[in-house]
């Protein structure tokens, strides 16, 4: 979502899309997301779980236990981006 989904959003909206730390932090401040820190500590233990192998059983049971906590997060904020867009009236929702 911080690669895509918020640049494209902030290109819907009219807005120049920058670097992920300033479209976080400007979703941030729209009330899109809860926290551009915590949205880049779940990017990190993303990159961990997906370009590291990890060897440990244990490591990765508790690198997925902790991003099943936060999935919340994710859908929470692809139904605010598209919440937003359909108060713009850039799309209908459904």
């Amino acid at each position: 979502m911080g690669d895509k989904l918020l640049p494209a959003w902030r290109s819907a909206v009219g807005e120049t899309p920058a670097t992920v730390a300033d479209n976080l932090d400007r979703a941030e401040r729209l009330g899109l997301i809860p926290s551009a820190d915590l949205w880049l500590a779940l990017r990190r233990l993303r990159n961990q779980m997906v370009h590291e192998y990890i060897e440990d059983p244990s490591v990765l049971s508790n690198a997925l236990n902790a991003a099943h906590t936060h999935l919340a997060i994710l859908t929470d904020a692809a139904d605010a981006l598209l919440a937003d867009l359909a108060q713009r009236g850039i799309i209908e929702q459904s």
